[in-house]
């Protein structure tokens, strides 16, 4: 591992994310982003918005995303040599807001605007034996106004905290929960802001949010998921699920922990 790596390894080990790191170049970002909005021209923006889950079985392009070899350069450096591909999704927060459209008298948002509330992914996966890491490859700038992702540092160390229905509308996670506010230093919350063609990566159990899109710009990104091939998936009552769409992403497995694997 080289000292670039390591420090790499360390800070994301203490903060549980790391972010701004380059993957996409000029004509790499002008590619993805000219083949995403094939998709949208195809199916709609309402379908776009969060329902295209593991589209890397189906088009080239988007695996091609998944084992870019600066993503992947990364998370060897966090996971190992020998590595998985969990799960991929766009996620598209589209502009909402008119210009006539203001705050409230509070300052606050319009409720029912999409966001994603405060939660661990880990909630979700139904994962043991090693962690998962999460990536989100911006393919437009993503900054405060467009809802960004943030983060409370260090919270990965918490382990699993108790997640709820959300009580606000247009929450964007599919089982609509959160983690209550009580349970969340939110005064401690660190913005990922992006640039075009940049990622940000997260351990499972980082508490991260996002609030709503109150600009004119689209922030469209796509979430890639990686575990060590030692991880294997566990029986979740709450949210019984398959992992369909793994892949070796590089390495061996020696462990064969998801079956439909394929190479």
């Amino acid at each position: 591992m080289t000292t670039f790596a390591a420090k790499q390894q360390e800070i994301y080990n203490q903060r549980g994310f790391l972010s701004a790191l380059p993957v996409l170049n000029e004509t790499e970002l002008s590619e993805a982003r000219h083949a995403f909005s094939e998709l949208e021209e195809e199916l709609g923006e309402e379908y776009t918005q969060y329902s295209l889950h593991n589209v890397h079985l189906q088009y080239s392009w988007v695996r091609g995303l998944t084992n870019h070899p600066q993503i992947m350069q990364v998370v060897k450096a966090i996971l190992g040599p020998d590595v998985i591909l969990l799960d991929s999704r766009f996620i598209c927060k589209y502009p909402i807001l008119k210009p006539d459209i203001q705050e409230n008298e509070e300052g606050e948002n319009k409720p029912g605007l999409p966001f994603v509330a405060w939660h661990q992914d880990m909630r979700y996966w139904g994962i043991a034996g090693g962690p998962v890491l999460s990536v989100w490859l911006a393919l437009d700038d993503s900054m405060q106004e467009n809802g960004a992702l943030q983060v409370i540092p260090g919270s990965h160390c918490a382990g699993l905290l108790p997640h709820r229905q959300a009580t606000c509308p247009g929450n964007m996670l599919s089982v609509n929960q959160e983690i209550p506010k009580e349970l969340v230093q939110a005064d401690e919350a660190v913005l990922c802001p992006l640039l075009a063609g940049q990622m940000s990566i997260h351990d499972g159990f980082l508490v991260h949010a996002s609030e709503p899109n109150t600009s004119q710009k689209r922030r469209c990104g796509c979430v890639i998921r990686y575990v060590p091939t030692c991880a294997y998936p566990i029986q979740d009552p709450d949210r019984p699920r398959t992992f369909a769409a793994t892949l070796l992403a590089c390495g061996m497995d020696q462990f064969n922990n998801f079956s439909n694997k394929t190479t």
